[in-house]
């Protein structure tokens, strides 16, 4: 049997999302040997659900404020698309990164959708969403950076953290400048918004603590949410599953946190995720992109 470019490429996403369900599986067993489930399970008995609400709420708008960001890259290559068919085709592409880990990526579909709708060359919104990712990074750094000072009693460490972060910043302001000089106009922007959609995950962080009346050492378990984040983003587990709790595990040894506690904010941060980015499903079959009118 002759194995075609088509056929191999198709192979080759399948063993991807083979070995990202091997590493969640691998990482959950590992995390279910090292928690007491009498103690998670007290934990989950004492959420207060309205709490989760409002922690889901806020991470929605985390959301939105995301898809603006991508927005105005998409404005700098002349793309304008109003607001409300932006934002579904953000939350398409969230279904995509969650659900289909192994078939084509969101960020792969966006360019993909555009390329054909604007007829345009790929490579202009490969760009946009790339540069949009690393704005959501250098947001995520920053504020991982603050967290560190208050949490980390090496301040070695937490400074070195800071400075990993601003040299992050500075180093791809620079790129974008030499490399994508359309959009340096954007960056100051879209840096700001990538703080403000990880303050508001922030938040969701913190209302998922209080439905679990957690009252101590909130920092520190924030500082993990965000250690976990940024971990989360490397393609290795589906949708993060997986390495978000590990690092909850390990962090909380660290921290001197109780890790049940850890890791059972780390897997109801997950289910809001999965709830959220499940309503994408509706833009699988509806063109997110054809009410060109339209205003959010």
């Amino acid at each position: 049997m002759q194995h075609t470019p088509a056929t191999e490429k198709k192979r080759g996403q399948w063993w991807k999302l083979f070995l990202k369900i091997a590493v969640s599986a691998v990482c959950i067993w590992y995390v279910s040997t090292k928690i007491d489930f009498t103690i998670a399970g007290e934990a989950l008995g004492k959420t207060k659900p309205w709490l989760l609400v409002m922690a889901l709420v806020a991470f929605v708008i985390s959301k939105i404020l995301a898809s603006v960001r991508l927005n105005i890259y998409f404005r700098n290559i002349a793309l304008q698309i109003p607001e409300w068919p932006n934002l579904k085709l953000y939350w398409l592409g969230m279904f995509y990164n969650l659900f289909l880990p192994g078939s084509i990526s969101g960020d792969a579909y966006k360019v993909i959708l555009l390329t054909k709708k604007y007829n345009i060359n790929y490579k202009k919104p490969t760009a946009a969403v790339l540069l949009d990712r690393f704005s959501g990074l250098l947001g995520l750094g920053l504020i991982l950076a603050v967290y560190g000072f208050m949490v980390l009693e090496n301040q070695v460490y937490s400074s070195l953290l800071a400075a990993g972060a601003v040299a992050a910043t500075v180093v791809v302001y620079l790129a974008i400048r030499k490399w994508f000089s359309e959009f340096t106009v954007s960056f100051a922007p879209t840096l700001l918004l990538g703080i403000l959609v990880q303050a508001a995950q922030v938040v969701c962080a913190y209302l998922i603590m209080a439905s679990l009346g957690i009252h101590s050492s909130l920092t520190a378990y924030v500082f993990l949410f965000l250690a976990s984040s940024v971990v989360s983003v490397l393609p290795l587990s589906v949708g993060g599953l997986g390495i978000r709790e590990i690092v909850f595990l390990e962090g909380s040894h660290y921290l001197g946190l109780l890790r049940e506690t850890a890791v059972v904010i780390s897997i109801l941060f997950y289910l809001i995720t999965v709830f959220t980015s499940a309503f994408g499903l509706i833009y699988v079959f509806r063109d997110p992109l054809k009410e060109k009118r339209a205003h959010f």
